[in-house]
């Protein structure tokens, strides 16, 4: 291979366009990323990381004035918001460093700039890659991996100005702390911008046009969100209707009708949090035989789209938009290109976390999801104030619930809220995996006192068997 030949190339250096290429080097393929921004794409650098930095340290805001509970007491506790803000960047920068250093390791080489198809050349796919200074450079790979991922989407009068109404980047980047705020959508992305703010001392409102806050989520568990948030003094609104935004200088007017009712709520910020759209423009597509749906490109259960020899993984190819979900694409559609057996992606077996206070976290079917799907089902719930690590940790509010098909024992769906659940959903996404049945589940035996305890019961309380509540 010359210095511009490949047997893969990666566009995009996001958590599925760096895994692939890392995968590939290990498999023994040279490989090559082309990536405009920074690696580790939205999720390192805008995304899951910087976010959970900044969740953290509202964590710790909030427990600082909450010290009474725990039989403290402190005198002018402050913080410094800038502080906050730049330990949020530099987790960023530090990882994103990380993955400059494990492609160099692997000896894959990264070109900076944009990457499109252009053609095809001695049975080998063209990549024209733009740098932002100097000459476009032309690589050649017999396979071409898509991953550029998606952006956040915006709506007709929302869109975002830098100042008044934010996207999730605005958000991580703040000059200051707002005092006032609405945010508009209530997903992973708004709810967890939601709880920051909260935590942090802005007063927050959130509003869903659907009818319950984080709708992919069972109805139970969405239900004990609102509880919690509302409780924390955040105002939700759901099935909502936005009127006309109205700016001045330094505040937005924002009419938001709930029951034929509209009130009109004055901010200084708005965070638009509705969906993202997966970046399919400028990648060269036309002309090929890729189809897409709805901005995200259309693949078969591979990676593969219509055009051989390219591939799509993460945002890029739709829901559910997980960079865990991303990474496990490159190394199905790598080990794939490299001739090994693999097996195709169950999305009920992909877990799904938000990590607003208290945390939320799922797996597989909810309850109503599964009786659409013609099963019949046993349900277990298990209240984390029945567990004694959670009331020893000060945190009793919560939930456990299981969803099991009531002829095979089969773990169909399990749906969490409290403390550090996002560490805990992994267990049950091992049971789907491994197919697991409620007698295996029933039969292990967990550590006390641990949170996950709940996760037993949750299990035994769909078969009357709960011990503890």
């Amino acid at each position: 291979m010359s210095g511009t030949d490949f047997d893969i190339i990666v566009v995009g250096g996001g958590p599925g366009g760096y895994v692939a290429a890392l995968r590939a080097a290990q498999l023994g393929l040279s490989a090559a990323v082309v990536e405009a921004q920074h690696l580790g794409g939205i999720c390192l650098n805008w995304g899951c990381i910087p976010t959970k930095a900044l969740l953290r340290a509202s964590e710790i805001n909030h427990l600082l004035h909450d010290l009474g509970t725990y039989g403290f007491s402190a005198e002018k506790v402050s913080f410094d918001f800038s502080k906050i803000i730049a330990r949020s960047r530099a987790v960023s920068k530090q990882l994103s460093g990380g993955v400059a250093h494990l492609l160099k390791k692997a000896k894959v080489p990264v070109f900076d700039g944009y990457g499109k198809l252009d053609g095809v050349a001695g049975g080998k796919r063209k990549i024209l890659v733009t740098p932002a200074k100097g000459a476009p450079v032309t690589l050649t790979a017999k396979h071409v991996i898509l991953a550029t991922g998606a952006r956040a989407r915006t709506l007709p009068g929302l869109e975002p100005d830098g100042k008044l109404i934010w996207s999730y980047r605005e958000a991580l980047v703040p000059d200051e702390l707002p005092r006032r705020l609405l945010v508009i959508g209530s997903g992973a992305i708004g709810s967890e911008f939601a709880s920051f703010y909260r935590n942090m001392g802005s007063e927050v409102t959130l509003v869903e046009v659907a009818p319950r806050i984080l709708p992919v989520e069972d109805e139970e568990i969405s239900a004990l969100a609102r509880k919690a948030f509302e409780k924390q003094g955040i105002r939700v609104l759901t099935s909502a209707k936005l009127g006309t935004l109205r700016k001045s200088a330094s505040d937005v007017t924002v009419p938001v009708e709930v029951n034929g009712k509209t009130e009109e709520f004055t901010v200084d910020r708005v965070i638009s949090a509705v969906g993202i759209v997966g970046n399919v423009e400028n990648i060269g597509l036309e002309g090929t035989k890729i189809k897409t749906d709805r901005t995200h490109v259309v693949t078969d259960d591979l990676c593969r789209t219509g055009e051989p020899g390219v591939y799509a993984i993460g945002d890029l190819a739709g829901a559910p938009w997980l960079a865990h979900k991303a990474s496990h694409e490159a190394v199905l559609c790598v080990e794939a290109i490299a001739g090994k057996t693999v097996h195709p992606i169950d999305i009920t077996k992909i877990p799904g976390c938000t990590y607003c206070r208290p945390q939320v976290a799922s797996v597989g079917y909810t309850e109503t999801r599964a009786r659409e799907a013609g099963y019949k089902v046993r349900v277990g719930k298990f209240p984390l104030m029945a567990n004694g690590k959670a009331l020893a940790m000060g945190e009793p509010d919560g939930l456990v619930k299981t969803v099991f098909d009531a002829q095979t024992g089969e773990l169909l769906g399990a749906h969490m809220i409290g403390a550090e659940v996002t560490e805990m959903i992994q267990g049950y996404v091992i049971a789907r995996t491994a197919e697991l049945t409620e007698a295996e589940l029933a039969e292990t035996i967990f550590p006390h006192p641990t949170i996950s305890e709940s996760m037993h019961e949750a299990v035994l309380a769909a078969y009357d068997g709960a011990l503890h509540f």
